[in-house]
């Protein structure tokens, strides 16, 4: 049975709403979703509604960023051997892209090194900054990576290499003694969006770069502007707010996949299904297109994702972004495995009210998909998890691990160091290193912290409901008005609507065997909902049944390419009356 879900719904703002409505000129189910989600003050309703390019904060508010840009420049300036040292994950390689292609357009070139998930792990390591310095670089610029590098920095310090760090992690409490940390999440930095990810604050470097050249501002603007494309898919991938500047990004960068000139770009939107001009949503790249640019450093090595982006040859980039493609796939089967290995463990011993956080631990693991397993056991269990893989060979175990909301993953596991050899992360994802007979040590004392700050409550799902609405409300114009409110994702879900006693109007309809199509009446008008994964519910709306639901409403483009209204109705829960 699925876990019952609290269904927080708003308190009415009748009277804000119609203000909003009024001074907007929207409808009400718009204007009570921005009120929802405290934009009640028109002129801030209006800048989320039509965000502007010229709202982006001026690159120069970052702090280190003339130091970095004038030592970049030297570096281009005197031919000097420039290195990225990247991540491998999408927030990563789009840094490592679009920093690589903004030094070429100023006259310069770079190298970049990206370390492999499975032989070199998470961070910068010091040998790649020896192997550095005997071929002659001289600046290291590290993109999604390095706040945590103190020592690597201190090293590339004796080997007079220079360090530019650009970075959106959490720092410790003493800075690496970089030439430059740009982090707008230093203590001592004042920028005003905390929400960058990596390619956020490397695509503020190219800003800021770009605008000491001298060059006119109209190809500045284009050429900025033609970054933001992976800049947004960077920052999806990301799971960092949409919001803010967040939002400006991915608002443009999106809109611009409609016209792609990059090969590889073109390549990988077309093997996930977006050719013939279709612009991918938010949620597209989400789950659509971020996957394969994820599974190069998941399952093999995120370089081909590097090249693809880079190369010129279009019949090149077709093959790279078939072999992401291919890797996928591979990534699918090999999470699936570990998935259902643990949820078979669970079923012989269920998880009880006093596990608060959850470890979960075998010999050889794919390491390359344990986030992604750990984000699955977290919507199933709601609550934190960590999955690790054994190394016989070594000894150690590595993995990573997700959170619920009101739970900082970081700060419990800087709560308890000396667990691990290393660790890094945020508040909903971490990873961790430690040797494999630490790991009950480790379970233990997690769930010990998780007991301390959890309460049950906390365990329980909640569904946030953005405000109520009447099937009578809904119409073309109230659709697309809800729906210009994306991009969604992470800080701006689709909202979520609610339904109260609503009439089953006949039987559910099974589609392939696990969902439903369902029809629903109330106060005379019907409305069909498409209901995934819904099967094994059917029993709770057989026909007739007064029931509360919450629903989405979403762009059909399948619907649209019938000549039927291009949206449609998803259920999301529903519970009796």
């Amino acid at each position: 049975m699925p876990i019952t879900a609290r269904w927080l719904i708003p308190d009415a703002r009748a009277q804000e709403a119609e203000a909003l409505s009024r001074a907007l000129g929207i409808r009400l189910p718009a204007a009570r979703v921005l009120c929802a989600r405290e934009l009640t003050d028109p002129d801030a309703a209006r800048r989320f509604l039509r965000p502007s390019l010229a709202d982006l904060h001026p690159p120069g508010a970052l702090r280190g960023i003339e130091q970095a840009v004038a030592r970049l420049r030297s570096a281009i300036a005197l031919g000097q051997r420039i290195l990225i040292y990247g991540d491998y994950d999408v927030d990563g390689t789009t840094s490592v892209v679009i920093l690589t292609k903004a030094i070429e357009m100023a006259g310069g070139a770079a190298s970049f090194f990206v370390p492999h998930r499975l032989r070199d792990g998470y961070g910068m390591r010091s040998e790649v900054v020896e192997k550095a310095a005997a071929d002659g670089v001289k600046l290291i610029i590290s993109v999604d990576t390095g706040i945590r590098a103190a020592e690597v920095v201190r090293r590339a310090n004796e080997l007079a290499i220079d360090v530019i760090i650009t970075d959106h992690h959490l720092p410790e409490a003493e800075l690496p003694a970089a030439l430059a940390v740009l982090n707008p999440n230093r203590p001592d930095c004042g920028y005003p969006d905390k929400n960058l990810c990596g390619v956020g604050v490397a695509f503020k470097l190219v800003q800021a770069l770009f605008a000491s050249l001298d060059w006119p501002p109209a190809r500045r603007q284009r050429v900025t502007e033609s970054f933001l494309k992976l800049v947004a898919i960077g920052t999806v991938a990301d799971v960092v707010p949409l919001m803010g500047e967040n939002r400006i990004i991915v608002k443009y960068g999106l809109g611009g996949l409609g016209q792609v000139h990059n090969p590889g770009l073109r390549a990988l939107l077309d093997v996930a299904g977006f050719s013939g001009g279709r612009l991918p949503s938010s949620t597209d790249v989400a789950f659509r297109i971020a996957p394969r640019i994820n599974a190069a450093g998941r399952m093999d090595t995120a370089n081909a994702v590097i090249e693809m982006f880079l190369t010129g040859d279009p019949e090149r980039a077709r093959v790279l972004a078939q072999q992401l493609h291919t890797l996928n796939g591979e990534r699918q089967l090999a999470e699936a495995e570990v998935t259902q290995q643990i949820v078979e463990e669970c079923a012989r011993v269920p998880v009880g009210d006093d596990q608060r956080a959850l470890v979960f631990a075998a010999d050889n693991w794919h390491r390359g998909v344990l986030g992604i397993v750990a984000s699955r056991l977290v919507e199933r269990f709601h609550r934190p998890v960590f999955v690790l893989s054994r190394n016989p060979d070594d000894g150690l175990a590595q993995g990573s691990g997700r959170s619920i909301r009101p739970f900082h993953l970081l700060e419990a596991l800087e709560a308890m160091p000396d667990l691990f050899e290393r660790f890094g992360g945020h508040r909903q994802a971490a990873g961790l290193t430690l040797a494999s007979d630490k790991i009950d040590a480790f379970r233990s004392r997690f769930n010990d912290y998780a007991a301390a700050r959890l309460s049950l409550a906390d365990l329980a799902p909640e569904l946030e409901i953005d405000a109520l609405l009447e099937f009578r409300e809904i119409d073309e114009r109230s659709v697309a008005e809800v729906l210009s409110l994306a991009p969604f994702g992470c800080g701006n879900p689709a909202p979520l609507f609610a339904a109260l006693d609503v009439e089953v109007a006949g039987p559910p309809a099974v589609m392939k065997e696990k969902h439903l199509r369902i029809m629903l009446r109330q106060n005379g008008r019907t409305l069909s909902l498409k209901a995934w994964n819904f099967a094994a519910r059917a029993c709770e709306l057989p026909a007739g049944a007064r029931v509360d639901v919450a629903f989405t409403l979403e762009d059909d483009n399948y619907a649209a390419a019938r000549g039927l209204p291009a949206w449609g109705a998803v259920l999301r829960d529903c519970r009796p009356r």
